[in-house]
């Protein structure tokens, strides 16, 4: 049984997680068969495509927190899970579904790539100029912060309190 918070809305936040998730897997696959750490030029070197595995956080930072990191985006993960049926912010429920789409994409690299479940390294690809080379999960979570910090700005509150 639905709690009475329970709404198709949420729907949402997990079609919205799921297509994140599956492009991501998709092209770090592509990417693992395609690229190596030689940059490949797309367009110039505007934007090129380098393969590099990271076991630190967003631009390879604390690369020695791995463990902390999968933690975190499994606490991440529950939040989101706990709440969503409580979220009435259409621009919430984007933001909310970006995010898990994308933690649950670098969460999957972390439980199942080498060297080791919830160790693994987090495959990158994308490189752009003066920017830490990144992938399509780190694009929806960078989305979703930029949605977050929008709707915070035009006070837009996740969940309207039900009187």
């Amino acid at each position: 049984m639905r709690p009475k918070f329970y709404s198709g809305k949420t729907r949402s936040i997990w079609l919205i997680a799921l297509t994140i998730w599956l492009i991501d897997y998709a092209t770090k696959t592509w990417a693992l068969s395609n690229f190596s750490s030689d940059p490949q030029r797309v367009i110039g070197t505007f934007l090129q495509f380098t393969l590099l595995k990271n076991s630190g956080a967003a631009f390879s930072f604390a690369s020695g927190f791995t463990l902390i990191f999968s933690l975190l985006a499994v606490a991440v993960v529950a939040t989101i899970i706990r709440f969503e049926g409580r979220i009435s912010s259409r621009g919430w429920l984007i933001c909310a579904g970006l995010l898990l789409g994308g933690v649950l994409g670098n969460l999957t690299d972390r439980v199942f790539r080498e060297p080791g479940f919830f160790l693994g390294h987090v495959i990158d690809w994308i490189q752009i100029p003066n920017w830490p080379i990144f992938n399509i999960a780190d694009i929806a979570i960078s989305t979703a912060a930029l949605l977050a910090f929008i709707q915070t700005m035009r006070n837009v509150p996740p969940i309207t309190q039900v009187q």
